[in-house]
């Protein structure tokens, strides 16, 4: 018989096996990876399991996973029946259970594990998709039921746990609104129990810890989001805050109204894992508005496919400047009677053609046009080592950025 007080939220979590995977995302000291810890540690106490505990970097388990698990261990006063050896790291049980840690930096490791019916990735965001995918082909066992726990702090919605366990809108794939996880706080769907905490769910923590993270949303509103309320979104600073949504019909009706439209329309190629990509605009040269009205967003294309697709654009005789990195193309097109020019690039003309679009004093796109919603509203700067961005380096590569 063991007695533990944990925190409420997680009781029904530390018993819940009924789901092959268990995602948990929270804010800072929501007390989520301590939870993980005991549960496994119960689970491997009542049967004989092999679990493997990952993260991404190797040499980070024994400062954060092992530490965890022996402190546990310790507290619990079973540190005379679970041995915790730390060279090299791993927990033995006295029914021959066992948890051993490995890294994703040394993923040849990997192949000599067999048995494994319970994986732990910790801070699962920093581990690669195909990491993901390599260690689901590594939980086998002939007889026992399968489990893969994985924890992380929110990260931006471009990250492969986003897109696995929540929407991945360019595949048109939808799993759960993470808006719902937030309000219901653990949702059961799709083999896959979901848990929502922050540090509101730890009564343990001191209330200035919480008033720590409090202090957050004055000056940096981002890490806010992440570390007090815990939820997904964007990282980092936005290259164009000024962007947003419309109704189709609105930003149709805002044209109209402008005096003197300029209408422009710009593409970009792309074939297997880039895309062509080609949007409508218009600049309320007044205003110093810009509107996108239509886009063009597919890959695996060939010329004379794209042409076909584009012939709208080659009858209304639109002028098209597209990505002059591609002459072959562009010469390709004017010879099916596209009026098509390539783009002036020059040493610096990213960083420029950046700084004109943050003139805008708003760019409204349609909400007809998803895959530019979904590309220029997450569009942050990269970062340099210190921390300071690098002003024409972006998280993703934008190919509906074509202005």
């Amino acid at each position: 018989m063991i007695e533990k007080e944990v925190n409420p939220h997680f009781e029904d979590f530390l018993f819940d096996w009924s789901t092959k995977f268990q995602f948990l995302v929270g804010g800072y000291g929501s007390s989520k990876s301590y939870h993980v810890a005991l549960k496994i540690i119960l689970k491997l106490l009542e049967e004989k399991r092999t679990a493997l505990v990952v993260r991404e970097v190797y040499d980070t388990h024994r400062d954060s996973t092992f530490s965890l698990l022996e402190e546990i261990v310790t507290d619990l006063e079973l540190d005379h029946k679970i041995k915790c050896v730390s060279s090299p790291m791993q927990i033995r049980f006295p029914n021959g259970s066992k948890i051993i840690f490995k890294g994703m930096d040394k993923p040849a490791k990997l192949k000599s594990i067999n048995n494994v019916s319970l994986i732990w990735v910790e801070e699962c965001s920093e581990v690669k998709y195909a990491g993901f995918k390599e260690l689901l082909g590594r939980l086998r066992h002939p007889a026992l039921k399968l489990h893969m726990i994985l924890s992380t702090n929110p990260v931006g919605e471009d990250n492969w746990t986003y897109l696995h366990f929540f929407k991945d809108e360019q595949n048109n794939r939808f799993i759960l609104d993470d808006q719902e996880l937030y309000k219901q706080k653990t949702i059961i769907t799709n083999d896959t129990y979901y848990h929502h905490s922050t540090a509101d769910d730890n009564l343990f923590l001191p209330e200035s810890y919480i008033e720590q993270l409090e202090e957050l949303k004055e000056y940096d509103p981002d890490l806010y989001r992440v570390a007090r309320k815990g939820h997904f979104g964007m990282n980092g600073k936005r290259v164009l805050p000024q962007f947003e949504e419309a109704p189709h019909n609105d930003v149709l009706e805002a044209i109209n109204n402008i005096g003197k439209p300029l209408f422009r329309t710009g593409m970009d190629f792309g074939f297997v894992d880039s895309f062509n990509a080609a949007l409508r605009m218009v600049v309320d040269t007044e205003k110093l508005y810009l509107y996108i009205y239509w886009e063009y967003y597919k890959n695996n294309q060939t010329d004379d496919e794209t042409a076909e697709d584009l012939k709208e654009l080659r009858e209304n005789g639109e002028r098209i400047i597209a990505d002059s990195a591609e002459p072959k193309t562009i010469r390709y097109f004017r010879k099916q009677g596209f009026n098509m020019v390539g783009a002036h690039k020059f040493p610096g003309s990213r960083l420029q053609n950046t700084k004109k679009m943050k003139r805008f004093r708003k760019i409204i796109c349609s909400d007809e046009c998803p895959n530019t919603i979904r590309e220029w509203k997450n569009l942050v700067y990269k970062v340099d080592r210190n921390g300071h961005i690098i002003p024409d380096e972006f998280n993703i590569d934008a190919h509906t950025l074509v202005v």
